[in-house]
This record gives C-alpha cells, sequence and structure tokens, in this order.
C-alpha cells in the first residue's frame, strides 16, 4: 500500500459515547486499516455523547473508504458526515481577483474608472510600451492549456484541467506575487491555440503554456515565440529541464563527477525529456544516450518526427541500438521522465561506481527508489514523499519573476541555465548530502535567487 497523504486527507464527524475510551477506540480503528490520524476535534459535548471530527491521512480512494468504514462498524458510533478535504478545498476554485487600489469615493471612482482613466487609456495610445508601467502587464501571466496532456491523466480536456491551471496560478501568487490567470482553451487545434493566444497577449507579461501534448507542444511554442513580443515559457519542458540541470549540478558535486565527463542515459524522449537534453547539452554534456519505448534514438531510424531527428543528430555519437536497460550498463546519470516501473533494482546495479538515478515519473516512478537507493549513490523523484524531489515549482516562480522584474520580450536556453545554476547554488557544500541536493520550495531564497538571477542575465544583454 501507498504511504498515506495529504493528497486521500478525509474528516469523519461522528458521535460517539461520551465516555473515557470512545476516542481511544476511534485512532485505534483508524491506525488498525494503516492511515494516519492527522487530527481530532472535539465539535459538540453533551452529557450522554460527544460529536468527534476525526481527520485522517489515507493513501487513495480505497484506502479512505476502508477507515470509514472501520470507523462505522464501531459499536455505538454513528457517522454523520464524511469529508473529502481535497475536494473541500477546491470548491469555488482556488484563486479570486481582487482590487489593489480603494473605491470609497467619488475621487477614488473618479481616478480609476471614468473620466480619468481615459487620460491613462490616451497615453498608452500614444505610446504602447507604457502598457507595461500602467497596466496589469507589467506582472501578469497567462496559464494556457488544451488539456491534452494534464498531470499524468492524459487527454482529459480543458473544463477538467481547470483545477491545475487554478493552482499553477496559485504557486506563481504564493511564492513570486505574480497574478497568474487559468486560460484553458475548447481546442487542441495548432492554428486555433497560436491565434487565441495571440489575440489575449496584449494583457499579458508572460505566457506559461502548460499540459499541452507533444508534438503540438513544440509548435505552439515556436510559433508564440515567433509572433509575440513577450517571453513564451511552456513550463512541462523548461521548467522540468532547469530543475534537472540544478539537481544534477548539485549531484555531481556530491559524488565528484563532471558534467562534461559523465556519461547520461535518458528515457523520455517527449517535451520534458528534449528540453532537459537540449539544456544538459547547453551547460556542458557531452556523452547522452536518449531512449524511447522504442530503446536507444539513433540516427537512421524510422518514422522519426523532427523533433526525434534532431535528438539523433545531437546523442549517441557511437550510433548505438538496443534496449534501455542495455544502454543503461556502465552509466554514470540515469534521468527518467518517461513511464513507471520500467526499471529494477538490478538495472541500476549495472551502472558504474557512484551513480545518480533521477527517476521523475509521478506518481510512480520508473524504479521503485527503495530499489535504486541499494545500488545509486544518489537517487530523486518527483514524489514529495521522498527526498530529493525534482519539482517545477522551483524553478518557473522565479524564471517569470525575473522576466517581468526585467521587462524581457524571450526567454532562451542561456537564461534557463542561469536559473538552473542559481537554483543549484542556494545550497552551500556544507549543506549538499546524497539526501540533500535541491533545496526545498518553502526555502524563501529559491525563487529570490531565481529571479535575480534571470534579471541580471537580461539586463546584462540589454547593456
Amino acid at each position: 500500500m501507498a504511504i498515506p497523504n495529504a493528497s486521500y486527507s478525509i474528516t469523519v464527524r461522528l458521535e460517539v459515547p461520551a465516555d473515557p475510551n470512545s476516542v481511544g477506540r476511534l485512532t485505534t480503528a483508524v491506525g488498525s486499516t494503516g492511515g494516519v490520524v492527522t487530527a481530532l476535534d472535539v465539535t459538540e459535548s453533551h452529557p450522554d455523547r460527544i460529536v468527534v471530527d476525526v481527520t485522517c491521512a489515507a493513501s487513495d480512494q480505497a484506502h479512505a473508504d476502508e477507515i470509514t468504514a472501520a470507523l462505522q462498524s464501531l459499536e455505538g458510533v454513528t457517522i454523520r458526515k464524511v469529508s473529502d478535504r481535497t475536494f473541500l478545498l477546491h470548491l469555488g476554485g482556488k484563486i479570486e481577483v481582487r482590487s489593489k487600489v480603494p473605491l470609497r469615493t467619488r475621487d477614488d471612482l473618479s481616478m480609476a474608472y471614468t473620466p480619468g482613466v481615459a487620460r491613462v487609456c490616451l497615453a498608452i495610445a500614444e505610446q504602447p510600451e507604457d502598457a507595461r508601467r500602467l497596466t496589469i502587464k507589467r506582472n501578469a501571466v497567462a496559464v494556457v492549456t488544451d488539456g491534452s496532456a494534464v498531470l499524468g491523466l492524459g487527454n482529459i480536456g480543458p473544463a477538467a484541467a481547470l483545477p491545475v491551471m487554478e493552482g499553477k496560478a496559485a504557486l506563481f501568487k504564493r511564492f513570486a506575487d505574480i497574478d497568474a490567470w487559468p486560460l484553458c482553451l475548447d481546442t487542441q487545434d495548432v492554428d486555433e491555440i497560436v491565434r487565441t493566444v495571440q489575440l489575449i497577449a496584449p494583457v499579458f507579461g508572460g505566457i506559461n503554456l502548460e499540459d499541452i501534448a507533444a508534438p503540438r507542444c513544440f509548435e505552439v511554442e515556436r510559433r508564440l515565440r515567433d509572433l509575440l513580443d513577450i517571453p513564451v515559457f511552456h513550463d512541462d519542458q523548461h521548467g522540468t529541464a532547469i530543475v534537472v540541470l540544478a539537481a544534477l549540478t548539485n549531484a555531481l558535486r556530491v559524488v565528484g563527477k563532471s558534467l562534461s565527463e559523465v556519461r547520461i542515459v535518458m528515457s523520455g524522449a517527449g517535451a520534458a525529456g528534449s528540453a532537459v537534453l537540449r539544456l544538459l547539452l547547453t551547460a556542458g554534456a557531452k556523452d547522452v544516450l536518449m531512449c524511447d519505448i522504442n530503446g536507444m534514438v539513433h540516427l537512421g531510424r524510422q518514422n522519426m518526427d523532427d523533433n526525434m531527428q534532431w535528438l539523433a543528430e545531437h546523442t549517441n555519437a557511437q550510433g548505438r541500438t538496443g534496449t534501455l536497460r542495455e544502454a543503461l550498463v556502465g552509466a554514470d546519470v540515469f534521468i527518467g521522465v518517461s513511464a513507471p516501473g520500467i526499471l529494477d533494482g538490478d538495472d541500476i546495479a549495472t551502472m558504474a561506481p557512484r551513480s545518480i538515478v533521477f527517476a521523475l515519473a509521478n506518481p510512480e516512478p520508473e524504479v521503485d527508489p527503495a530499489a535504486a537507493r541499494k545500488h545509486a549513490a544518489i537517487v530523486a523523484t518527483g514524489r514529495s514523499d521522498e527526498p530529493n524531489q525534482i519539482n517545477n515549482v522551483l524553478a518557473f516562480p522565479g524564471v517569470f519573476r525575473g522576466l517581468l522584474d526585467a521587462g524581457a520580450r524571450d526567454i532562451d536556453l542561456e537564461m534557463e541555465a542561469v536559473a538552473a545554476q542559481a537554483l543549484a547554488g542556494v545550497l552551500s557544500e556544507e549543506q549538499l548530502n546524497p539526501s540533500f541536493i535541491i533545496p526545498s520550495v518553502f526555502d524563501p531564497e529559491v525563487h529570490m535567487a531565481v529571479a535575480d538571477a534571470v534579471r541580471r542575465s537580461i539586463e546584462e544583454r540589454q547593456g
């Protein structure tokens, strides 16, 4: 059974007899199922009974149902209500819009709206660049999706994607004080996506593309970057790449190896894998083998699209063929952004001494972390319940903060490499160890360091 976590947290409101043993029976019942009681509150008290809210973490929905059944089976216990805390958190959405200025008097209205606002409109009409200074554009990002590749859920469509995009907007605000709006488009046609984003772009200082399936995401990003004068950033690609490079930089410091000398094997040739590879090459990686479901990517392989052709041209200089397992023999680094359970501990054992394993498929990684740690010096995953979590939220808030503060018109691989270097540098040599190669997202220095590095990089270019 998976580890109980807050994602499947429930609060059960129960009526129980008012005797000293009642509460103990409740916690014992939850524990007998493998659940974890995280809070217990008495909400009502009567001479012969009490009403208790028991909050507990489960590992999945079936486990939550099992906990509820165990409580229900106790003699004298009546369940009044079961609340799924994750669904409660989402009721009515997770974000809102608030005015930054007071609207209490006629004078306030005259300046914020008509007639005073007309003066500002005319100033922008005369000098369009002033929109960055006089409107929300200076601090606004659009989070755009077509719902075609949402988390690990697949093509679930725009409405079902909205909770994720709301969450992304909330992260922007929490970690970088950026106002972000979720825009879930009811189309998966590249031309319509590009045209729609082009039409709404005047409102925003940056575009964050999210959960758009490959290869469509490559064309959407490329065309929008050509059309718009604001940064366009596909987080599934570039956010992942930045955090992977930062974590790998520190992991290599721990094991005493150099990026230019190690052999890297990657699994997953989609959006994230392609972006990780491009950034690794920019940072100095020399020897990379890219694998997908058909094995090692190599020149001459049949039915390759433009992206796969580029991957073949920039990896696997020896032209090797074969499986992922064969590629892994003797490798220093494994980076997986692919599928769960495709490797086991024996495969990791074939890697070079002091090897590094980044198994980033979510929620289940490419190899069991416990099995990998028996052979690898350092193991990282995308999971929050494992050490060394590789999480995009370490990158994108700070990256966009830096872009907006500098009034940037685009973003490129050099800026991404600067962001990765800044993120890696948050941890000192004294802090680094095999279980701590990347800082916590709640470290206040993280997003400031990334933002400052990106902003300085842009300002240096501008002279």
